[in-house]
């Protein structure tokens, strides 16, 4: 793992700080979680916004796609 440096407002810290979780793991594990859950999100909106923008374009995907839109899955990474 690599220490980095960030700004966090007085008042955002002290909440974090009284959190029970925080304290019991650390700010550290807080923020590791946080920004993967961070990651995912964006990674699951790029995918949403990948189908909208095939589905909208004309023709869609295909008639050979026809019926298979709800069988595809992405994996999570």
């Amino acid at each position: 793992m690599r220490a980095i440096q960030i700004t966090v407002d007085d008042a955002l810290l002290a909440r974090l700080d009284a959190d029970p979780e925080v304290k019991r793991e650390g700010r550290s594990a807080v923020f590791r979680r946080a920004v993967d859950e961070y990651l995912r999100r964006r990674r699951r909106q790029a995918v949403s916004k990948a189908y909208q923008t095939a589905y909208k374009s004309p023709g869609g995907l295909g008639t050979d796609w026809t019926g298979w839109e709800a069988e595809g899955a992405w994996p999570e990474p």
